[in-house]
C-alpha cells in the first residue's frame, strides 16, 4: 500500500498513526510532503516549521520546536527510513521505487517547498544545503543514521538514513498470513453462539 501524505497531516493530526504503524510494521509505504507549512490551510506553521517561521497566523513567528520526522522514525524502530528533495528528481524516483519494494514500513519525507506560503524553504534555500549520501554512509548502523537524521540546517543529507530488515505485522499475524481477504473467510456460526451462551 502507498500513502501520499503532507507533513501536517502525518506529523501532527496523524501522529499517533505515524508512531503506531511503524511500532506494528505493517506493510506501508509512506510518502510524506513535506513543505514545512500548512499549505492547504492557507499559510500555518506545520509541526516542521522552524522556530521563528513567520505566518499569517503566527505573527510573532513559531514558537514550537520543529518535529523531526526521520529522527523520531528510526527512534520507534522504522525499518526504512530515508529523505529526499524534490529538486533531485532522478533520486527521488529511484528512493521511491527502493521504498516500494520494501516488506514493512517505509517513510520517505520528500522535501518540497511550497511556493504559495513558504518564502523560507525555498529551491534556493534547499539547493545551496542538500547533498546525497555516498557508500560511505552505512544505512545498517542505527547510531549513524541517527547522526545522520540529526543533521538539518547548513547541511541536509539526504538518500536512505536507515534500513533494517524486519518481520511485517503480516508475516507476524496467524490469520493475516494464511493471505484470505476477510470477506472470503469462513466461519462457524456455533463459535459465537456458544461465546454468547457463555455469558449468559
Amino acid at each position: 500500500m502507498v500513502v501520499n501524505t503532507g507533513d501536517g497531516d502525518s506529523y501532527g493530526e496523524g501522529g499517533n498513526h505515524f508512531v503506531h504503524n511503524i511500532r506494528r510494521n505493517v506493510d506501508i509505504t509512506h510518502f510524506v510532503h513535506d513543505n514545512q507549512v500548512y499549505g492547504l490551510t492557507k499559510g500555518q506553521a506545520s509541526p516542521t516549521s522552524g522556530l521563528g517561521f513567520m505566518t499569517p497566523v503566527q505573527t510573532d513567528g513559531n514558537l514550537n520546536e520543529p518535529l523531526n520526522p526521520v529522527l523520531l522514525a528510526i527512534a520507534c524502530g522504522a525499518g526504512f527510513v530515508a529523505r529526499e528533495f524534490t529538486g533531485h528528481k532522478a533520486q527521488l524516483i529511484s528512493l521511491m521505487k527502493q521504498a516500494i519494494e520494501y516488506k514493512g514500513y517505509a517513510l520517505v519525507d520528500i522535501l518540497q517547498p511550497c511556493v504559495s506560503f513558504n518564502k523560507t524553504n525555498t529551491f534556493a534555500w534547499y539547493n545551496e544545503r542538500v547533498y546525497e549520501l555516498d557508500d560511505t554512509h552505512d544505512a545498517q548502523n542505527k547510531p549513524a543514521a541517527m547522526q545522520k537524521a540529526m543533521e538539518f540546517g547548513e547541511k541536509i543529507p539526504l538518500g536512505i538514513l536507515y534500513r533494517e530488515e524486519k518481520s511485517t505485522y503480516h508475516q507476524k499475524n496467524a490469520v493475516l498470513r494464511q493471505g484470505i481477504p476477510l470477506l472470503e473467510r469462513k466461519t462457524d456460526p456455533t463459535l459465537m453462539n456458544r461465546l454468547i451462551a457463555s455469558y449468559i
